[in-house]
């Protein structure tokens, strides 16, 4: 179906788009992702009743998308989507996973704060909103305290490790020069000064916010820590939930584990030959150790890092465009931002349904880290923007004529989206984006790090044999592999070990993912012969907007 002829709402489209206004009235955090503002002043109900409340939600759409009959292909993909994702929502909540929900990058404890990332401040009716969410933030510290608390009654509780290293954040996002208290002395519209009533109200709002951190700090010190369990381990029942949740997909976790072994060593190989053409006879870390003394080939300070990355992405946008994909005017605006946290991590967030706030990418630098190779940067900024995640995502909400909005702003999975981004720079690799060995030495550094996460994730989470034979996966063993298998900084790999031990599953969905993006490319490459056109090929996947795995094989399969 082309993007000039509308397509007509169904049935199905209807469920959809209604299941989106109940998320976003139980969770008007995903309202603000999605660039809702009439209920950006509030919070979701973290307590046991609203996780109870979404339950019941969430079943009720099932039973409706389950009787309802669709009438096109369109329609097969949301069906089948939806209900895959609805149906894991109700097995996590029968495994009890909301109780233990607390990690170093994706909980509550984090989301609470990092929604006023993505609201507006331009004016003072913004401003004016910011507040009264500043205000409602202590409820909703409280109802998720309510929810651990619940957790450690039922004995289904988060490691150690977790509570240990989140208390951390929680303790620096509620200090007196932490981000609630700086946000509100910052506080501004782009055109003018505040109200000084309402500066005073942000004030007090955000010192209520950082007394409701604290709060939260005392009960993870106090009350969960000494609960918490010991093993960073969810075993394997739990990890495969974990599994499909982040993949869309049901693989074979012990098959990609072997493979996992496989692709490092590939990925080393690969390495070792480029470190050859950088400098004759070098290893990898000497290659590295060279390239780490080059000046043109380093950034310094944030604000470079920002003026780069910005100057990167719109070169790729506007020769990408020109060249090999195309890419509608509403998508060509990306923004490149430094994150107002420290955690570490690189991301992106999309555009809102109507571009008012465009797609944006978001660099959390890590304290005390100043320098930036551009070499080991270059295909981050392909990967999060064009042609990755804002080619990908921005593509699905231009894509309106055709998917309705859940299918445009919500849909998709890990395994999708990161899948296509390590696509991504593998096809810029293709293109001649990365003809310095230096650029891709960085590509395979990144590609390694993915393939060692696979084999690190698995193993630890499913205590498998270590890949030489010696043992088995232990935590403090995959602290020793990822610092062997990444050439960044002691903070970084700290930080991505503790990720991975927190949120599994989700790290293994990068690299597998790929795997099955390029395993659909060479199939349908095959199947077409002379005739196959691969940016045909691309324009139909990212049509499809976000899709689990097992849905896009089936929809480009079909």
């Amino acid at each position: 179906m082309s993007h000039e002829e509308p397509r007509q709402s169904t049935p199905i489209d209807a469920i959809a788009e209604s299941w989106v206004e109940t998320l976003v009235q139980l969770k008007p955090e995903v309202g603000t992702y999605i660039g809702r503002t009439d209920v950006g002043g509030r919070y979701g109900d973290y307590s046991p009743a609203g996780h109870e409340a979404y339950i019941e939600a969430a079943s009720r759409t099932l039973r409706e998308l389950r009787s309802a009959a669709p009438v096109d292909a369109v329609d097969r993909v949301t069906q089948t989507d939806l209900s895959a994702e609805l149906e894991l929502d109700l097995a996590s909540s029968e495994a009890g996973l909301q109780y233990r929900d607390l990690n170093v990058i994706a909980s509550p404890s984090q989301e609470l704060r990092d929604v006023f990332d993505l609201m507006p401040t331009a004016t003072v009716e913004d401003w004016s909103t910011i507040r009264t969410r500043l205000g409602a933030l202590p409820d909703a510290v409280d109802g998720y305290i309510e929810t651990l608390r619940e957790g450690v009654a039922r004995g289904i509780t988060p490691a150690r490790r977790q509570v240990t290293e989140v208390y951390e954040q929680v303790l620096r996002t509620g200090a007196d020069d932490g981000f609630f208290i700086g946000f509100a002395a910052n506080a501004g519209p782009a055109d003018g000064q505040l109200p000084a009533s309402l500066a005073a109200e942000l004030s007090t709002g955000a010192g209520a916010a950082a007394v409701a951190y604290n709060r939260l700090a005392d009960f993870l010190a106090h009350e969960l820590l000494p609960a918490a369990t010991q093993e960073d381990a969810i075993g394997r029942e739990l990890y495969a939930l974990q599994s499909r949740r982040f993949l869309g997909a049901t693989v074979d976790l012990d098959e990609s584990y072997e493979w996992g072994i496989e692709e490092l060593a590939r990925m080393v190989s690969e390495q070792e030959a480029i470190a050859n053409e950088i400098l004759p006879g070098a290893s990898v870390e000497e290659a590295v150790a060279f390239l780490e003394q080059d000046p043109a080939r380093k950034l310094h300070g944030t604000d470079a890092l920002q003026r780069w990355m910005q100057e990167t992405s719109d070169r790729a946008v506007e020769e990408l465009g020109r060249t090999h994909f195309d890419i509608p005017q509403e998508i060509r605006a990306l923004e490149c931002m430094i994150a107002p946290t420290q955690e570490g991590g690189i991301y992106y967030t999309g555009p809102t349904d109507d571009f008012s706030r465009p797609g944006r990418m978001w660099w959390s630098v890590p304290a005390g880290v100043t320098e930036f190779d551009t070499w080991r940067e270059l295909t981050t900024v392909y990967h999060e923007g064009v042609p990755g995640h804002h080619l990908q995502i921005g593509q699905a909400v231009v894509n309106r004529k055709t998917l309705n909005l859940w299918r445009r702003q919500l849909a998709g999975t890990s395994g999708h989206a990161e899948g296509w981004a390590l696509y991504a720079e593998r096809l810029m690799e293709q293109l001649g984006y990365l003809d310095d060995p230096a650029d891709r030495l960085g590509m395979l550094d990144g590609q390694r790090m993915r393939a060692a996460r696979v084999v690190l994730d698995i193993g630890v989470h499913l205590g498998k044999p270590l890949p030489d034979g010696s043992g088995t996966w232990t935590a403090e063993y995959a602290f020793d592999f990822m610092g062997r298998n990444v050439n960044m900084s002691p903070e970084f790999v700290r930080f991505e070990v503790n990720r991975y031990l927190g949120w599994p599953g989700q790290a293994p969905s990068y690299k597998i993912g790929q795997r099955i993006w390029e395993q659909l490319r060479d199939d349908a490459a095959r199947r077409a012969g002379d005739g196959f056109d691969i940016k045909d090929f691309h324009r139909r996947a990212l049509d499809l907007g976000g899709v689990g795995l097992d849905t896009l094989r089936s929809a480009m399969l079909g």
